[in-house]
This record gives structure tokens, sequence and C-alpha cells, in this order.
């Protein structure tokens, strides 16, 4: 039995599953290292960016969106950076937790695309709370050595 669970987790290891989930003092889902690479920093700046919308870190959102990210919604809505972290930050949109089904990074030079698929629960826009299979197509682009997410489309998968 023990040696199936060990088996197990050896082969989950590779797909870099993590699931954040509210809660005080949660870190990242990943912790960075200096010996991460690109791919594996952008995989942590998604994690983080998760978390930070669980917990409401403003701080944290602040940091890793560039002054000029574009949220559109699944309606086609768009919101910049400060309307997006104002909306987490007044509990107009409320994340509770998400698991990571998969993250797809493609990184060339300093510019990258990254598709997360994640199950969100989430009360949005006054909605009630739901689990929703969320995916997110962010442009990010490497500056002063570290990677700013640039902008995000949302929709279902």
């Amino acid at each position: 039995m023990t040696r199936l669970f060990l088996t197990g987790l050896l082969l989950l290891a590779p797909l870099h599953l993590c699931a954040c989930s509210q809660g005080k003092g949660q870190q990242s889902c990943a912790s960075v290292n200096n010996n991460m690479d690109d791919k594996e920093l952008i995989y942590d700046l998604y994690c983080r960016m998760c978390q930070a919308m669980i917990n409401k870190d403003t701080a944290t959102l602040n940091e890793i969106h560039a002054p000029e990210f574009v949220l559109t919604h699944m309606t086609g809505m768009r919101q910049n950076k400060q309307v997006y972290i104002n909306a987490i930050a007044s509990g107009v949109l409320n994340y509770y937790s998400a698991t990571h089904d998969s993250v797809d990074v493609n990184v060339a030079g300093n510019r990258a695309t990254m598709v997360g698929r994640s199950r969100v629960e989430a009360a949005v826009f006054g909605g009630g709370r739901h689990t929703w299979r969320l995916q997110l197509t962010f442009h990010l682009e490497k500056r002063g050595g570290r990677w700013l997410l640039l902008d995000s489309k949302a929709s279902t998968y």
C-alpha cells in the first residue's frame, strides 16, 4: 500500500499540480529559488497570482501585474490593472480556492505565453459561490529580471 502511494506521488510530481485555498498566512504554491528556469518561474507566478487573489493580497497583485495589464473576462468586459485589483479588494470578485489542472508555458526570449486551467471556487459580481473551470491565457514579459503579467483573457474549458 505504501509503495503504491509513493508511486502515485512520483507520477504526479512532474505535473506541477498544486492547490491554493483561502487562509491567513498561506504562502505561494511553489517556492522561488535561484535554480528555477523561466518556465518554472512563470508557473510559480501563476500560483502566486492565484494565492494573492484568494488572500486579497493587493501588494502581490500590484507587484506581479505590469502597469498596463488588462483582464478580459468571459463576458468580454475589460478591466485594467487597478480596476481589477480594486474589484478583488472590495469583494466584487471573491476567490476561495484554485486547483490547477494544467499550466502550459511557452517562452521566447523575454516574452512568454501561459495558459492556466484551474478549477476556481469563486463568487463574482454579486453571484453565488460556484466552482468554475477557468482557463486564463496570459502574455508575459521579463523586465528587470522578473516576469510580469501583461494581459489575460478568461474563458472556460
